[in-house]
């Protein structure tokens, strides 16, 4: 591994590309109900056993009829009333020319009718009903299969499960299906200064704050996780620790101890029992962040300040675990939007501020700053929704300026 003042610093795209490369999608998968499927990554295509809607039926509540009965001139035009149809009691019998249908919605659509109008648009009289106003042939009628064919995928492989995704499979009649294992995720903190909760603080310590976040963080994206708790700045207890995750983990992750302090074994120790990849990056705040491998899993030395921690474990980890799990898409989505406030940058690296995206009266949709934005001051990431995202050549902004965005 080269020196600190040898190591290069990556760029973020850079970084992106190299923990791509590094990650492959777990082989490993497993059959679960739809009732436990929220949250898992699809493992391989459902096709669907059935067409969706099963029927030609109506999407309103009216009258169904042949459309070739109506007058071209939009005149009202009579039909006789020979019936009705409802959800789940189908018409038993055919629309012939000069008739009509009572229909609700879901309803099957009766042989012979090609067309429905909804029931504002029609005149009840003592022997039918008047049907006029501007009409379509196969208006507020879904056709058998247009939402799915029978045979069809319904589910993509790399689908995360999400509630319209089980309803979805509910409405096929599936009731179970083959996802990606949960990948098993080892952290702990490091830091002869970290104490737990409900420890008593002296003089220079403080509470491990990093370990909740990432449990959090780490329990929104649905994975197994193992907490190792903190390890002190010794490099036996390092050494072991890694030992250890390598030997049942999928991924092992840490905080603090990748910088280039006297007691920071993190990169060491990596650069003994696996390989460093890079641990050096142009971004701020997340400057010392460690990947590489050890065994099979794969390593994430995050930084020890707390928003750095969160910042890089958006960026880097949960694509990463994203792609491992298969998930057709890792990254999350940017856009822009107007700044509302003086956001303080120079040249160089490329920023994570937090942000607060917010809507005018108007309906626009805006950002502002949620103050300072040391990279210890964890309170601007509980304020946040977003992240302002400057490029590395930008320097300061100004209000009315528009900014990159990334919602959380």
């Amino acid at each position: 591994m080269a020196n600190n003042s040898e190591q290069k610093m990556l760029t973020f795209k850079e970084a992106l590309t190299r923990i791509e490369s590094s990650i492959t999608p777990l082989s490993g998968s497993e059959q679960v109900s739809i009732v436990d499927a929220l949250g898992r990554v699809a493992k391989q295509d459902v096709n669907s056993p059935i067409a969706v809607p099963a029927h030609t039926n109506s999407a309103m509540d009216g009258y169904a009829f042949r459309f070739d009965d109506i007058t071209p001139s939009g005149e009202p035009t009579h039909l006789i009333i020979i019936g009705g149809a409802l959800a789940g009691k189908p018409f038993d019998g055919e629309v012939k020319s000069g008739e009509c249908v009572r229909i609700m919605t879901g309803a099957v659509l009766p042989q012979g009718a090609d067309t429905v109008v909804m029931q504002e648009q029609v005149e009840a009289t003592d022997s039918g009903a008047l049907i006029g106003g501007e009409i379509s042939k196969g208006q507020n009628v879904r056709q058998a299969g247009e939402d799915l064919q029978q045979g069809g995928v319904a589910l993509a492989a790399g689908k995360r499960i999400r509630p319209a995704e089980l309803g979805l499979l509910a409405s096929i009649g599936v009731s179970d299906l083959t996802v990606t294992r949960r990948p098993k995720v080892a952290f702990f903190s490091t830091g002869d200064e970290l104490r737990s909760i409900g420890e008593r603080l002296e003089v220079g310590q403080i509470y491990d704050s990093n370990r909740y976040t990432l449990m959090g963080m780490l329990k929104d994206l649905g994975v197994e996780i193992e907490d190792m708790g903190i390890i002190p700045d010794d490099r036996r207890m390092t050494r072991e620790a890694f030992t250890a995750a390598a030997a049942t983990a999928d991924m092992l992750i840490t905080s603090a101890g990748v910088s280039v302090g006297e007691a920071d074994y993190i990169a060491e120790t990596l650069a003994s029992l696996g390989s460093v990849d890079f641990w050096k990056l142009a971004i701020k705040p997340g400057r010392p962040l460690a990947f590489g491998q050890i065994g099979n899993a794969q390593f994430f030395g995050l930084p020890g300040n707390p928003v750095a921690v969160m910042v890089t474990f958006h960026q880097f980890v949960v694509p990463a675990l994203r792609r491992m799990m298969g998930e057709s898409t890792t990254l999350m989505p940017r856009f822009r939007v107007q700044c509302d406030a003086h956001l303080r940058k120079i040249p160089g690296r490329l920023e994570f501020q937090r942000g607060v995206l917010f809507q005018t009266k108007e309906g626009s949709w805006r950002v502002t700053t949620t103050g300072q934005q040391g990279s210890g001051i964890l309170n601007s990431m509980s304020q946040a929704n977003c992240f302002i995202i400057l490029s590395e050549e930008s320097s300061s902004v100004e209000p009315g300026m528009e900014v990159e965005i990334q919602p959380f």
